[in-house]
């Protein structure tokens, strides 16, 4: 995982996702998941750029299932944006950088 990427877990989410103070990407993805993969770069930079003002990260949906079902995950990568514990905006398949850019700064507002 690159840096100021984090690997979100199940057990985890409440604190990590549900609880932090600055907005929240969570990408949904899966080992198996082509598409997932080939956005990877793309996540792992934008988490660079926005740090210190969004928390980015992935969730295997094949290890964690919880969160991915209590969200309606149902088709993958899917980028789910979290601010104040709810979701405000989300993307579902392969996006281009400039999508998810745009749409992290209007979450961050």
């Amino acid at each position: 995982m690159a840096d100021g990427m984090k690997d979100f877990t199940d057990a985890g989410f409440d604190t990590d996702v549900l609880q932090s103070d600055q907005p929240v990407l969570v990408d949904f993805w899966a080992t198996w998941c082509g598409p997932c993969k080939a956005l990877t770069p793309t996540i792992e930079k934008l988490a660079g750029e926005f740090a210190g003002k969004m928390v980015v990260g992935k969730m295997d949906i094949g290890n964690e299932p919880q969160a991915a079902g209590k969200y309606g995950v149902r088709s993958i990568p899917a980028l789910l944006f979290f601010k104040n514990g709810e979701v405000v905006d989300s993307i579902v398949g392969k996006a281009n950088e400039d999508k998810i850019r745009e749409t992290m700064e209007k979450v961050i507002g």
